[in-house]
């Protein structure tokens, strides 16, 4: 993968963002050029600010995915060679409060992306990434693959829903059979994603991380919960072994692709939690909170079969490992280390394995 990336103009929405942060460092460390557009971070602290992601992308635009001109002024002037789509509102519970916005992002945002990519000559992959929460979930115990019916009970997972109808009709439209000349574009669901510098309101590890950080109690929702957790280093690395097969290899690659873990990380959130305060040690504790909360899925899991064999992407940090790198993150982040430092060598254990 190393010498593919060398030099490669990419862009990259939502680059701000957590996710986002971490693959302009990966990014980068393989010697692509990296242009990058997206609000500004969404939380105080941020990744993005404390590892001076900024001074390493080659090109940081800051604006708002629903504004059609400065997206295809910004996709312009960094003149891509590929594109991956990660700007979003991506909570379900802020989608329960403006489903107006998490659609008009999530969905309109993804035409804007689109209609920008139209409208570049030297665009030859698009990786639209959206997430596991797209399938129509019916609580099975086994994993969905990639040609599972698109649903959403909340307007979150239906927004995403709805950008993977957006992608694969763009793609059937304008970009398959060489109506483009030779952009293959694909679609990656992920589970949910973990890791160090996560700092986004009402989700499990970065409440956790606060709480454990401020000496107090952590206090959570859904104990019961599963989820096929990984850590943040997982999936990023399959979009980016995804964008270098469809680069290479154009429309063979051009479908849906499931990044998730191994089953048996597929583990409920009171797991999570007791493992966390085990490994931070220090007393730390958690509570169940008893107020009424709107609906989560209780279950979810994917089936990445397809990610094994056509891609030859496989997990390479089980969850316990997951779990350690996040605590030797927030250690390095409690005693005012170079955020950046521990990201690379971070990633350098990861490319390690």
């Amino acid at each position: 993968m190393n010498n593919f990336w060398k030099h490669k103009r990419v862009f990259v929405t939502g680059h701000t963002g957590f996710k986002g942060s971490w693959l302009c460092m990966i990014l980068t460390k393989l010697g692509a050029e990296v242009y990058g557009y997206s609000l500004e971070p969404s939380t105080v602290p941020s990744l993005f600010k404390l590892g001076a992601v900024e001074k390493l992308v080659k090109m940081s635009s800051i604006g708002d995915i629903r504004d059609p001109q400065m997206l295809n002024a910004a996709m312009k002037q960094a003149d891509p060679d590929i594109v991956i789509h990660m700007a979003a509102q991506p909570l379900v519970r802020d989608s329960y409060e403006n489903p107006y916005d998490t659609y008009s992002i999530n969905v309109m945002g993804t035409v804007n992306m689109f209609e920008a990519v139209r409208k570049n000559d030297n665009v030859r992959a698009v990786v639209n990434v959206t997430t596991d929460k797209c399938y129509e979930n019916k609580e099975w115990l086994w994993g969905y693959r990639e040609d599972e019916p698109m649903g959403g009970y909340d307007p979150y997972s239906s927004s995403k829903a709805c950008s993977e109808l957006v992608t694969s009709a763009y793609r059937n439209s304008f970009f398959n059979n060489n109506k483009s000349g030779k952009v293959a574009v694909a679609s990656a669901r992920a589970g949910n994603v973990i890791g160090g510098g996560d700092w986004a309101k009402d989700r499990l590890i970065p409440d956790c991380i606060n709480s454990l950080l401020n000496e107090k109690s952590i206090v959570i929702r859904n104990p019961h919960s599963i989820r096929p957790w990984q850590h943040v280093l997982e999936p990023l690395h399959g979009y980016l072994l995804l964008a270098q097969n469809l680069y290479e290899n154009g429309e063979k690659f051009a479908t849906a692709w499931n990044f998730g873990p191994y089953d048996t990380d597929a583990k409920p959130v009171n797991w999570i939690v007791e493992s966390l305060c085990q490994k931070w040690g220090n007393f730390a504790s958690y509570k169940v909170d008893q107020n009424q909360n709107p609906h989560e899925a209780r279950y979810l899991k994917l089936d990445c079969s397809k990610a094994h064999y056509e891609l030859g992407w496989r997990p390479k940090w089980n969850l316990n490992q997951a779990l350690d790198k996040i605590i030797e993150w927030s250690y390095a982040y409690q005693q005012e280390k170079d955020i950046q430092e521990i990201c690379f060598k971070q990633i350098e254990d990861y490319n390690a394995e």
